[in-house]
């Protein structure tokens, strides 16, 4: 196994697909396919060819002594002046996995899948590829989908040879393998392991989130005219709750479990400076590793929200834009992440994935697990994403030996 292959060859990659203001390789579009032609060609100095399925996602696959699969996946799609790791890692360290078994035939079949769309960066529906073959797609979600210069998804896929209505049958190729583990290895995109020095993390699985937009109403005013016992001011009932979500999340953060609640967005009616705020509404991102603790947070930022509306004379409502539910990795193949990462750095931080990754889609399908490497100051989605290189090639060191321990185990 050669980690500085894996280093060289995301170089290049970055070289050829990036600008100077990070990595432009945006799903469906021109610079996306110019990098799945180099990845091709790479894969032809093995003597592999992949193979697109319906969904548009391309698979690698070296043949083992057995039909039973061990799947190494993740995504070369990047989000506009994106990181040069963000998906691109899992890639190449996938493609290094087949080049380390191409010469001694492996047990199990080896397939490396370069998720299509994982990012959702152009037509806002992440995970694209990936939940088409395990099923959660929607298509009634998507189809009237347009990026911001008006082009249409349904138009963009086909443009790649993808038929939207017909993206659903990439379940029948995933369903055909036998696959008896999926492994991923990221950048973690957060700064937990950079907070304690070490470069490799398990990971546990991937949050479960509850995802609303809450509407506070009480009523327009003069600002100058209107006393404060007098005010139905929305924003502040919206700022109390906001306050109150931040405690949630605190109370139920502990040392082996983190939380977190977000209010990313904030829109208030008039929204000018001599009126009393008539309505308020905020956006409400809730996200937990235990289904049950989720659960027990929203039903307390539920309750911290119709307080904060009772209080301001105001009223509330609820609307739910997204839910997930948590999807914990696999505790065999996990016990096997956690002895690769020990064998090459000496520990083996366990942490959950706040992002989503194409991971979580296949939990319901098959064992599955996670590698994360480490983020300098936490950044991802930019260019100045990175991971110092010592710590970068240990964290490929201890995914290339998981990738072997699940090909003799599987």
């Amino acid at each position: 196994m050669s980690a500085r292959d894996v280093v060289a060859n995301l170089r290049e990659l970055a070289a050829l697909t990036a600008t100077p203001e990070g990595a432009q390789r945006l799903a469906w579009g021109p610079v996306w396919r110019e990098a799945r032609q180099w990845f091709n060609g790479k894969l032809a100095a093995l003597g592999i060819e992949p193979e697109l399925d319906a969904a548009g996602n391309s698979w690698a696959t070296l043949r083992g002594e057995s039909e039973r699969t061990v799947i190494i996946g993740s995504h070369l799609d990047s989000v506009p002046n994106g990181g040069w790791l963000d998906g691109a890692l899992g890639v190449m360290a996938g493609l290094e996995a087949l080049r380390m078994f191409k010469d001694r035939r492996p047990p199990v079949t080896i397939k490396v899948v370069d998720w299509a769309d994982e990012e959702g960066a152009r037509f806002g529906r992440s995970l694209l590829g990936s939940s088409a073959a395990s099923g959660s797609l929607k298509v009634s979600e998507v189809e009237q989908l347009v990026d911001k210069t008006g082009t249409r998804l349904v138009d963009a896929l086909r443009e790649n040879g993808v038929e939207l209505t017909r993206m659903h049958e990439s379940q029948r190729f995933l369903k055909a393998i036998d696959a008896k583990a999926y492994l991923e290895l990221h950048i973690e995109q957060g700064p937990v392991l950079e907070a304690i020095n070490k470069p490799t993390g398990v990971v546990l699985g991937t949050f479960g989130v509850e995802r609303h937009v809450l509407r506070f109403t009480g009523q327009a005013a003069h600002s100058g005219s209107t006393p404060i016992p007098m005010r139905r001011d929305a924003f502040l009932a919206a700022a109390e709750s906001a306050l109150a979500f931040r405690a949630i999340a605190t109370k139920h953060t502990t040392a082996t479990a983190r939380v977190v609640c977000t209010v990313g967005t904030v829109k208030v009616e008039p929204g000018i400076v001599t009126a009393v705020p008539g309505v308020c509404e905020i956006s409400l991102d809730q996200r937990a590793l235990d289904a049950k603790v989720l659960a027990r947070m929203l039903d307390e930022a539920r309750e911290a929200a119709a307080t904060a509306a009772k209080s301001n004379n105001v009223s509330v409502e609820w609307k739910r834009v997204w839910q997930i539910e948590p999807r914990p990795f696999d505790p065999r193949l996990i016990a096997l992440c956690t002895d690769a990462v020990r064998e090459v750095t000496g520990e083996a931080p366990q942490l959950p994935s706040g992002p989503l990754h194409d991971a979580a889609e296949m939990v319901p399908h098959m064992p599955v697990v996670m590698m994360f490497a480490y983020s300098s100051n936490g950044l991802s989605h930019c260019k100045e994403e990175d991971t110092p290189g010592p710590h970068l090639e240990k964290t490929i060191e201890a995914f290339l030996k998981l990738v072997e321990k699940t090909v003799a185990s599987a």
